[in-house]
């Protein structure tokens, strides 16, 4: 049981004497049996007056998810499927990507519950078995889930509440960019179902998770929304629930509810260092996971709306050196040919500010307004452009298929560059790192450059606005910016990530 907090502070701080010494006693006694029905920790308690020593406390949350619980189990299935994958397959599902020895690497799981993996020789196809949970949406046997309990899948069953129905379903339509999927049961019906909720949860709130956690099935959990719009590099479109209700292995793609009964996220993912609840676990928001869902439902696929740029944040730093008042939006790090934003006029170092009459704070919230709008939908896009604001109206392309981002450059003979704690070279000088710009050698591990992400074998194309083909060009630029008064200077650089631009702060010794 939590441990509770009583004081009764008189005007001046200090502890004053009760008025009823009994009737305060039956207040606490109360109040700890409260806590004892609710399994919730009470809050600071403080009678202003006898009255309210008389009075029990409010209980602070539900005092049972009973009724509600009978309510909707029915509708929540565990889902088993057969799938055929290599040895060297993608056993993350699209989890977050870190540096090698990164700390945080081993502590971001899905949690579909997975059977043995890997012993096929060479990338040869094998068959092996995953589980997960759903819920049911419609009276006909429409069941929600993760992409990533489903992906590669052969074979899909669901089986029901009761443990002993066990369905055989079909796969409608996946979204790895969301990490969900749309099943549809083969037999029978109707089904017990549920919808999803029409009001946004609050942080705060109270929710509790149903599921087939470690293959047990029909468990329920219970907790609050702890956060709301959590990024976890998960994909491009991450606006993920946090909750603490505990979810582990097998929890994948089932519902959280809120109080009520309705479907409030999708579960897909933990932050775990030891593969079981910690107290903190991911949800799809029911907003994004309706949209995405009635796609699924009517055409197979989700259609996205696009227009052609590379994204990064604004900075501080960043900010400065673009005469920007505020630190948001989305910097524009290459503008791709013949796409919607390179019609348009954008060009990189532009930073959008705005679309369809809405601002942005950042990229993440942009590509969710972007892809969002869909495709052939025309709007207006708010940028800011060589120390100006501008709006141009833009047509949205379709997303196209994810293309394999391009090789490092080459390692080769360098020239030392102490400022940054870089070792630069004439890009045209390194086979396989372009003939324009200059390529990143050799780096100082502690030095200003490597600590916003500059790697060997980056290739620096511009600095502060210009293009750059020499060290010299580069140390020029830095010297120019120093005489300005600005705290940093903008490197436009390409790697195997694509094109993006890093800020780097001025100092003394640059």
């Amino acid at each position: 049981m939590a441990s509770s907090s009583y004081s009764r502070p008189d005007a001046h701080g200090a502890p004053r004497k009760p008025r009823k010494p009994r009737a305060l006693r039956a207040a606490l006694l109360g109040a700890v049996a409260t806590i004892a029905l609710t399994g919730a920790a009470m809050t600071e308690f403080v009678p202003t007056s006898p009255a309210m020593a008389d009075t029990a406390a409010p209980s602070v949350g539900p005092a049972t998810f009973a009724d509600v619980v009978d309510r909707v189990r029915g509708a929540v299935v565990s889902v088993k499927v057969k799938v055929t994958e290599t040895a060297d397959a993608d056993e993350d599902g699209g989890m977050p990507q870190f540096a090698p020895g990164d700390p945080l690497e081993k502590f971001f799981k899905r949690f579909g519950e997975n059977g043995p993996r890997g012993g096929a020789p060479h990338g040869k196809p094998h068959t092996g078995q995953a589980q997960g949970s759903g819920f049911i949406i419609t009276e006909d046997g429409y069941v929600v889930t993760n992409n990533h309990v489903v992906e590669n899948a052969t074979d899909v069953t669901v089986t029901m509440d009761d443990g002993k129905t066990v369905l055989p379903a079909s796969v409608i339509g996946t979204d790895k960019k969301t990490d969900l999927a749309l099943l549809k049961i083969k037999t029978g019906g109707p089904y017990q179902h549920v919808k999803f909720s029409t009001v946004v949860p609050r942080v705060g709130d109270w929710v509790f998770a149903v599921g087939n956690p470690f293959g047990l099935g029909g468990t329920v959990t219970a907790g609050i929304v702890s956060a709301r719009g959590r990024d976890i590099g998960a994909g491009p479109y991450d606006d993920f629930l946090q909750i603490d209700a505990p979810v582990n292995r097998g929890n994948s793609g089932g519902p959280t509810f809120n109080a009520q009964g309705d479907v409030v996220g999708v579960n897909t993912a933990i932050f775990s260092p030891s593969g079981g609840s910690v107290g903190i676990g991911f949800a799809i928001p029911s907003e994004s996971a309706q949209t995405v869902v009635a796609s699924l439902k009517d055409k197979g696929s989700v259609a996205r709306g696009w227009i052609g740029v590379q994204i990064q944040p604004v900075t501080t730093e960043v900010a400065d050196s673009l005469g920007l008042k505020a630190a948001k939006g989305a910097l524009v790090a290459d503008a791709q040919a013949n796409s919607p934003a390179a019609e348009a006029g954008l060009k990189s170092g532009d930073v959008i500010l705005g679309i369809d009459g809405e601002r942005i704070d950042g990229p993440r919230e942009l590509a969710r307004k972007v892809a969002a709008l869909g495709p052939g939908k025309k709007a207006d896009l708010i940028y800011w452009h060589n120390g100006s604001e501008k709006t141009v109206p833009i047509k949205l392309g379709s997303l196209p298929d994810e293309k394999a981002s391009p090789a490092k450059a080459a390692v080769s003979e360098d020239s030392s560059f102490k400022g940054l704690g870089l070792s630069l070279a004439p890009a045209s000088s390194m086979q396989g790192a372009g003939g324009e710009g200059v390529v990143v050698a050799d780096i100082d591990p502690d030095g200003a450059a490597a600590q916003k992400g500059v790697r060997v074998g980056d290739v620096i194309v511009e600095a502060g606005g210009k293009s750059v083909s020499r060290p010299a060009d580069v140390s020029a630029v830095l010297a120019e910016a120093k005489k300005e008064g600005r705290k940093a200077v903008l490197l436009r650089v390409k790697g195997s990530e694509g094109t993006r631009f890093v800020a780097i702060a001025l100092t003394p010794a640059s």
